[in-house]
């Protein structure tokens, strides 16, 4: 798969004519293979030609993505940053200390300025507190301003005070939906001396759903905040040559299911096959059966399976979808110009690229599906659903499902195993749906004509991705029989999926876990992990938004909702899910006729511009930030502290202790929950001692601006299991050699004060889920020093590095049980004292309790010279700093 570069040439601007507007771009020339290079590495080839026309790169990282060298270093340079407000704050707290950092060592805080535009959308502070009434929308959003006034008036004074940075408000909708109606542009433009300058639009974003813009043909991924940092202050991305999977699609979906279903399917698939990391390019004749809003459906899942993007080529869905959605009929026309003359826009007459493996999808294959309890590619088919439940019951009480029930204080029902207590609507991944949303729509208007309703435990909920969602639901009259089922709009944002469903009765809560009751939540989000929806949900399941409203009627997760009985209509007859599944054609015309460019444009005008609450909440523009001491929301972090200005020596490590020895797919959300606080936690006492009463917690994400609350959350998810103190569940572990067990973050203080190393062990698919920073902040803050796992996910080992933890792989076919590591044991790497390369092998010698000695090999997982000067640095923050700090050096007299 090698192709010469000619390399002659390269590297110089050309003009575009495009409806008598000039642009100058870099033509992607010179490569004799550019039919078979896969689109995605298209715009990674366009990108690098224009660094070396701007005298940013040299010709090797052309030759070497020109010759697909699997694994050889590129540097990426992402035409804009995407931040939303749980992870970007931290980013902008970090911004802001690195301001005071820079002034104290001379330099101009305005120095420090986003060297790329940026966009943050406040869309995860929204907690369903009120629902399933008219008033929860607004009560919701008062609220969300009342918990979070602090966190908001800080961004209101990085929009002022950051150069290139756009705040979306709260409650305009959730920031991928937004990213793909409103904010890409497919082809992005500079005004230059030169003239105006148009290349791809790409991006790199603070939430791992970024990759839902590759739907529209916009290259993009999930990064974390360290890296999005750097990003944001003119640094590239650093990333291997990937390997591209192609997704052969033919066929199209048969009636009676929907994209969520699809989806699921794609998601299981590419999980099994094993993507982590890797690029996934969909091509074949079933493109043109896929819209767009469908592919934005299946690319948003792309951190599902481990995949680094899931791309779509440019295509004649693709502009049409802009003219749609509003999009200028200039843009219009220069994307497709552009598209067509650089070699990215497909067609029935394109010949497919060459990928490094192909995977086959037939449409017509597919079937109604739900996913869970805990994993999105735990794909299960409707049909097998009750079943399937029964099986996870024991798995996770470790008995059978009983028909024990258990009686609600004050409530004429009673609660049983698989109980459905959630039952949302929620997440950009499938209310962004036209398709999914109106047939949620039309199933709650069949629901209700035949006199079916909610069952009473069920807390039911709508929180669409976008307002023209909610808009179109009104004038097609379907949110009336949706309210009439219990799922009002409860506000736009991102809500259950992200761990903010808000509570349920307290006496439902204490009848399940005085019952021992494996109770359930079925979402329509695109994450259900362990631990993550709710405390008292321990089994949580992915579905369609129209699979959600039946489970809502059937209300158990033990109801076989495929052929039995969703309740009885007013006829006194079975209602069963076959006699009110919409059929497609209707589902379509309603799309055609509602859904048009004046509606997008509509709610789109005002979409930065914020409530009278918002422009009362302060934030005024200043070099520096005012810190409040006193906050427990935003403080500056100690990242900058104590720095020298010299890269600190590397030296071997020596008897590292286990803070935790964990198992397969640990998430980020084991690392760091964005859920409620749990009361006696440590974040829970850090507040409590500073006056905040438990009402007033609100959730582990929304503090992330406060590094004592986030490192106190570090391994704070309620369903950790740390086999260093077996049979336990949550932040726990053990103290050695006393052998006392407290919780994780007193352990790792005390381990400090005794100034002992930290190591975590682990599994398979370490740091899965959400691109989670403080995953890789509070386990540095901890003293950690290394983790050492079978496998990562990409995006948390960059995490890692960018915080100065090193990433450690086992050998082939060995793991952590087959090594019979209990915590007791102590770790040297002795090698570190040595020049590390580029996927080094580094020797690691483990210490048993009983005196004897194991060594083995393990491989350093840093994959480019970038990330191996950030991790000699101690991470990104310092290596940014110290760049700074040079300048300063620079211009002094």
């Amino acid at each position: 798969m090698s192709h010469s570069l000619e390399l002659e040439n390269m590297g110089e601007y050309k003009q575009l004519e495009v409806a008598d507007r000039s642009y100058l771009h870099v033509p992607v020339q010179g490569f004799d293979g550019l039919a078979r290079l896969p689109f995605s590495l298209r715009v990674l080839l366009e990108n690098l030609l224009r660094q070396v026309a701007d005298g940013r790169s040299s010709p090797g990282e052309l030759q070497a993505l020109a010759e697909r060298r699997i694994g050889a270093g590129l540097t990426f340079y992402p035409a804009r940053v995407f931040l939303q407000d749980l992870l970007g704050v931290p980013v902008l707290v970090d911004l802001a200390a690195l301001r005071d950092a820079v002034a104290s060592a001379g330099g101009d805080p305005r120095s420090v300025n986003p060297k790329v535009p940026a966009d943050l959308v406040i869309d995860h502070s929204l907690r369903v507190d009120v629902s399933a009434t008219p008033e929860a929308r607004q009560t919701n959003l008062a609220l969300e301003y009342e918990r979070n006034a602090e966190r908001f008036s800080f961004l209101r004074w990085c929009q002022r005070s950051f150069d290139q940075l756009r705040v979306v408000p709260p409650g305009k909708g959730i920031m991928h939906q937004i990213n793909l109606e409103h904010l890409a542009k497919v082809v992005w433009i500079d005004e230059t001396p030169a003239g105006i300058v148009a290349y791809p639009d790409t991006l790199v974003g603070t939430d791992s759903h970024s990759t839902m813009i590759n739907g529209l043909s916009v290259l993009g991924w999930g990064v974390g905040g360290i890296e999005a940092e750097a990003v944001m202050l003119g640094k590239p991305v650093s990333l291997p040559v990937p390997e591209v999977v192609g997704v052969e699609v033919s066929g199209n979906l048969p009636e009676g299911t929907t994209p969520t279903d699809l989806v699921l399917t794609i998601t299981e698939k590419l999980r099994a096959l094993g993507v982590v990391g890797k690029f996934v390019e969909f091509f074949g004749p079933g493109l043109d059966a896929l819209q767009v809003a469908t592919r934005g459906t299946i690319a948003n899942m792309a951190p599902e399976y481990g995949a680094t993007c899931v791309f779509f080529p440019l295509d004649w869905r693709a502009r049409d979808y802009l003219r749609l959605t509003g999009r200028p009929e200039e843009q219009v026309q220069l994307v497709e110009a552009y598209a067509r003359a650089q070699g990215l826009w497909r067609d029935e007459a394109t010949t497919a690229p060459e990928f490094d493996q192909i995977v086959t999808l037939d449409l017509a294959s597919i079937r109604p599906s739900i996913a869970g309890p805990w994993n999105p590619e735990d794909r299960i088919d409707l049909g097998k659903a009750a079943t399937a439940f029964c099986e996870h019951h024991e798995k996770l009480s470790g008995r059978p499902v009983s028909d024990r029930k258990m009686p609600v204080d004050g409530a004429s029902f009673e609660l049983t195993d698989g109980a459905i207590v959630i039952a949302a609507i929620t997440s950009c991944t499938n209310t962004s749906n036209p398709f999914n949303m109106i047939a949620a729509g039309l199933l709650a208007r069949n629901a209700v004509a035949k006199g079916l309703t909610v069952k009473p435990w069920v807390k039911t909920s709508l929180a669409p991705g976008s307002q023209v969602v909610a808009a179109v639901l009104e004038r097609t009259g379907l949110q009336t029989s949706l309210d009439a089922l219990g799922f009002h709009v409860v506000g736009f944002g991102c809500t259950t999926c992200n761990g903010m469903s808000g509570p349920i009765p307290k006496p439902m809560a204490e009848a399940i876990e005085a019952g021992k009751l494996v109770a359930a939540a079925v979402l329509s989000g695109n994450r259900n992990f362990e631990g993550r929806i709710h405390p008292n949900v321990r089994a949580a399941y992915l579905a369609s938004p129209a699979l959600v409203i039946a489970h809502a009627l059937a209300g158990a997760m033990t109801a076989d909702i495929s052929t039995g009985p969703l309740g009885m209509g007013d006829d006194g007859l079975p209602v069963t899910l076959k006699d009110i599944w919409p059929d497609t054609e209707e589902i379509v015309a309603i799309i055609d006729s509602a859904y048009g460019p004046d509606l997008f444009r509509s709610k789109y005008a005002d979409l930065f511009d914020g409530d009278e609450t918002w422009e009362k909440l302060g934030g005024e523009a200043g070099d520096r930030f005012a810190w409040d001491p006193a906050s427990t929301y935003v403080r500056c972090p100690p990242y900058f502290d104590l720095l020298s200005r010299e890269i600190p020596a590397v030296g071997p490590v020596a008897r590292m202790r286990p803070l935790a020895v964990l198992g397969d797919s640990i998430t980020t959300d084991h690392l760091s929950p964005s859920g409620a606080i749990v009361a006696g936690s440590p974040a829970a006492r850090f507040l409590t001692d500073r006056g905040v009463k438990p009402a007033d917690f609100n959730s582990y994400g929304t503090r992330r601006g406060n590094h004592e609350v986030a490192v106190r959350a570090t391994f704070a998810n309620i369903r950790l299991r740390n086999k260093i103190v077996p049979g336990v569940e949550g932040a726990m572990t053990r103290l050695l050699p006393d052998g006392t067990d407290l919780p994780i973050f007193d352990a790792a203080l005390e381990y400090g004060r005794r100034g002992v190393p930290l190591v975590i062990v682990a599994g398979r698919n370490y740091g899965c889920g959400s691109s989670r920073d403080w995953a890789a902040k509070g386990v540095a803050l901890l003293g950690v020093r290394a983790v050492i796992a079978e496998s990562f996910e990409r995006i948390h080992r960059t995490n890692l590095i960018g915080m100065g933890i090193l990433p450690l792989v086992f050998p082939s076919e060995t793991t952590a049980d087959g090594l019979a590591i209990d915590g007791t044991e102590t770790f040297d790497l002795p090698d570190l004292a040595t020049e590390l390369g580029v996927r080094a092998s580094i020797t690691c010698v483990i210490n048993r309790a009983d005196g004897n000695r194991t060594t083995i090999p393990l491989t350093l997982r840093i994959e480019t010279e970038d990330e191996l000067a950030w991790w000699r640095h101690g991470g990104i923050l310092p290596f940014v700093w110290r760049d700074q700090v040079a300048e300063i050096s620079k211009e002094a007299p």
